[in-house]
């Protein structure tokens, strides 16, 4: 199994450690604001996941893939004396929290999922990875950057956009795109059009939904049957679009917190 490149933020001696999953087209270190500004005190392993940043890009690149994956840090990284422990996951993190836990109930003491992106409808999903591919290049950075701004990181801080572009933008074909392999991303897509899956109900769960995403990638029958089935479920509806790590960190930090 293929190694991911994985980013430890080391936290406080003696701190809790938390996985935490990025998003499609994302990378470990767009957690480094949340650690450095909000989470000193937290040890966060955050991988980069397959087909992303510094990690293989080779196939496959399934759910099942990357969960084999996710299962090799953990016993790389972190301790077995230490489990279980917290698993944050933003959209396609979210997606992968959620079937970890339910692979490895042993090794999770809770989720904290950030907009989790699964059970999406299939014709949208569809839709969404065609215009994906179609635009996965820009002429350059000031064309990367608009389109960031457009697609929901428009109050992002800049600091992190900066640092977004000088670390997984690369060139391609002499035009510049995201550090991301596009059949992994198409595959994603797909991935998440499957039928979203509930973790099991014994494991202290957050769901945090973006309420200017729309459509959302958290559907009301996902929050409905977590409300149903779960034992410990809080739920939590925050007025920002889908970059929740970056635009309600507070909350996000608070929440992960209050899970350890």
């Amino acid at each position: 199994m293929p190694q991911l490149n994985t980013i430890v933020f080391p936290g406080a001696p003696g701190a809790p450690t938390v996985l935490a999953l990025h998003g499609l087209t994302g990378h470990g270190r767009r957690w480094e604001p949340l650690a450095d500004e909000h989470l000193r005190d937290v040890r966060i392993v955050a991988p980069d996941l397959l087909g992303h940043g510094q990690s293989p890009w080779t196939a496959p690149w399934s759910f099942d893939a990357h969960l084999d994956a996710i299962e090799d840090v953990l016993d790389a990284r972190v301790d077995a004396a230490e489990l279980p422990i917290v698993v944050v996951g933003h959209s396609f993190g979210g997606a992968l929290a959620v079937r970890l836990a339910r692979r490895r109930p042993d090794a999770v003491r809770a989720l904290v999922l950030l907009d989790p992106a699964h059970g999406l409808a299939p014709d949208w999903a569809s839709q969404i990875a065609q215009e994906s591919m179609a635009h996965w290049t820009y002429a350059d950075a000031d064309d990367a950057r608009a389109a960031k701004r457009a697609e929901g990181w428009a109050l992002v801080p800049d600091h992190i956009l900066e640092a977004e572009i000088a670390t997984h933008l690369i060139d391609v074909d002499g035009r510049v795109g995201w550090r991301v392999s596009q059949p992994a991303a198409a595959t994603a897509w797909s991935e998440m059009a499957r039928p979203a899956e509930l973790p099991p109900a014994h494991i202290p769960t957050t769901i945090v939904v973006a309420d200017r995403v729309q459509p959302p990638f958290v559907s009301a029958d996902f929050l409905d049957a977590a409300s149903k089935t779960l034992a410990s479920v809080d739920i939590r509806h925050v007025d920002c679009e889908h970059m929740v790590p970056f635009l309600a960190p507070e909350l996000v930090a608070a929440l992960i917190r209050a899970r350890l």
